[in-house]
């Protein structure tokens, strides 16, 4: 099975990030996986947004304090992704206020078409990602972290990953290795990697039989897809 293309906050290499005309081109591109961050307004919206911060300089303030009429008219609501994209691809989603998460899964089971099924959750605590499990049987979870930050190994990650039905780890490019991913399949766990820019970083990663990757340049992306399936 090709590893999941994921467009990093779109097509950011080519469009504005985190817009619709973004994730729009980022699919028209040949993207098979959609990724931005999911955050929650003060009146209960799950939106997209890296920082989520607006304003200006002088009043700044959190998407959380603000309702979404009141919000950039760029900053899309989760819902509108799903009206202006459909559905047919993997959505991965850094959920950067766990208060988002009711309101992210509310949005997906509305689309219909299984993209709750398609819906990968991040989050950098995988306590917090494995006390969703339970709630959302139905939606795929990330583990995203670091490798230093595995302070008992790979290994007893992978197995504690495993045993909370967590179904990714998700590492920048520069941890990972080909018997890293190894391993990490070993416990049936799947292998992402995020920051994939170069033709080089994205040939390696392929290569080292990862699951998933993440950049902003999708073209450059497919083009390496493509070549790896070439290659068989």
């Amino acid at each position: 099975m090709p590893p999941i293309a994921f467009a990093h906050r779109g097509a950011r290499a080519h469009a504005p990030e985190n817009t619709l005309e973004a994730f729009g081109l980022a699919l028209r591109l040949g993207a098979t996986g959609l990724e931005s961050d999911v955050w929650v307004t003060s009146d209960g919206v799950a939106v997209l947004d890296h920082d989520g911060i607006v304003g200006t300089r002088l009043r700044r303030r959190q998407i959380v304090e603000v309702p979404r009429a009141a919000l950039p008219a760029h900053i899309p609501m989760l819902s509108e992704l799903y009206e202006e994209c459909g559905s047919a691809y993997e959505l991965s989603l850094d959920v950067k206020d766990p208060n988002a998460i009711a309101a992210t899964v509310a949005a997906a089971r509305e689309a219909g078409n299984d993209a709750e099924g398609r819906l990968w959750l991040c989050h950098h605590n995988w306590h917090q990602v494995a006390e969703w499990r339970a709630q959302y049987p139905d939606v795929r979870l990330v583990d995203s972290t670091r490798l230093r930050f595995m302070r008992h190994g790979a290994e007893r990650r992978a197995a504690q990953l495993a045993d909370a039905g967590i179904d990714a780890v998700n590492l920048h490019e520069s941890d990972w290795t080909g018997g890293l991913a190894t391993l990490f399949h070993r416990f049936d766990v799947l292998a992402f990697g995020w920051d994939a820019q170069f033709e080089r970083v994205l040939d390696n990663l392929l290569h080292f039989g990862l699951d998933g990757i993440y950049s902003d340049h999708t073209d450059r992306m497919m083009e390496a897809v493509g070549r790896r399936s070439r290659e068989g």
